[in-house]
């Protein structure tokens, strides 16, 4: 009755160990890269329940994975995975503030110190501007590509008209505020050496190309560091854009002696009430400030509700 016993094949005595009639040997670990080694029905398992065998130590003989050792590591809680080592940083690094750095930061802190300043945000659905920006690209693709900023731009021409408080420029030792007719739109252009505000004259006498090509010109210009004086001076009003980088909200700092500001936040899609209904509608907020000894709240709601009039059905852009 003893030889029956002695032979059975060495697959029945693993089957017998995995399923805990055998004793089982120490863990064996596995080198790197190393197959693990695991019976027909233990991978079937270890399939069912996702488990890599790579993971999991083996008990059996040779460091076979056995139904027990894949049962084990499937109840034991999983273990964070360890933190990277954070390094202690010390030491001080000091940038000296000179030149167009200096003389930018020079400007703003006499605007700040100057200006009471006050913000207007304001909520402005694009969908149709955006529409017919993209028809009017592809309509003619040799002419001046159009970004949203010219569109803006012609808005706030039109509006300015209307409110030329805001079109202002204020010699507060004088005591004297300087309204202009023509409308000369500082536009705040990021540049190595800083931001740069050149300035796109007479915007009241160009339309959306031209000025999308003036816009163009002056950026270039500006960046590549051979804008003149002339054309970094004069403005009556300024806009300022991060473009995709927008974010939701901003409170620019007026470019002093100016009376106003305008900025631009990134355009996302989102769900509004639209004639009664949920719709997805393309979103953009306005970021303005104000001298609020200049303008009032009133009059600086008055011509941003223009504007976004204006933005919101593009189609008067081009019969006011």
């Amino acid at each position: 009755m003893v030889a029956p016993s002695l032979s059975r094949t060495a697959g029945e005595g693993a089957e017998r160990s995995e399923a805990g009639e055998g004793v089982h040997a120490p863990v064996t670990a596995r080198r790197a890269g190393e197959k693990p080694l695991a019976s027909p029905a233990v991978r079937r398992r270890a399939w069912d329940l996702g488990i890599p065998l790579q993971f999991v130590a083996g008990s059996g003989p040779g460091g076979r994975i056995t139904r027990q050792d894949l049962d084990a590591y499937a109840a034991a809680p999983t273990a964070p995975a360890a933190a990277p080592a954070l390094r202690r940083r010390d030491g001080v690094e000091e940038v000296p503030v000179i030149g167009l750095r200096r003389a930018i930061a020079e400007h703003l802190q006499l605007s700040h110190r100057h200006i009471p300043h006050f913000a207007y945000v304001e909520e402005i659905d694009v969908t149709a501007l955006e529409e017919l920006r993209g028809q009017l690209n592809a309509a003619d693709a040799a002419r001046e590509h159009l970004t949203l900023l010219p569109f803006l731009m012609r808005a706030m021409v039109i509006a300015v008209a209307e409110h030329p408080q805001v079109n202002a420029r204020y010699d507060d030792e004088a005591g004297m505020l300087q309204r202009h007719r023509a409308v000369n739109i500082g536009v705040a252009t990021q540049t190595e050496g800083g931001l740069m505000v050149p300035v796109v004259h007479h915007a009241e006498t160009l339309d959306l190309w031209q000025t999308a090509s003036e816009l163009r010109r002056l950026s270039e210009a500006a960046r590549a560091g051979k804008v003149s004086r002339a054309e970094l001076t004069g403005s009556t009003i300024t806009v300022t854009s991060l473009g995709r980088l927008g974010g939701i909200a901003a409170t620019p700092v007026i470019n002093y002696p100016e009376v106003a500001i305008i900025g631009v936040n990134r355009i996302v899609e989102r769900p509004v009430v639209h004639g009664g209904q949920i719709a997805i509608r393309r979103m953009m907020n306005l970021s303005s400030s104000f001298d609020h000894r200049i303008v009032d709240g009133w009059e600086a709601a008055s011509f941003i509700a223009r504007v976004k009039q204006l933005l919101e059905q593009p189609a008067m852009l081009f019969i006011a």
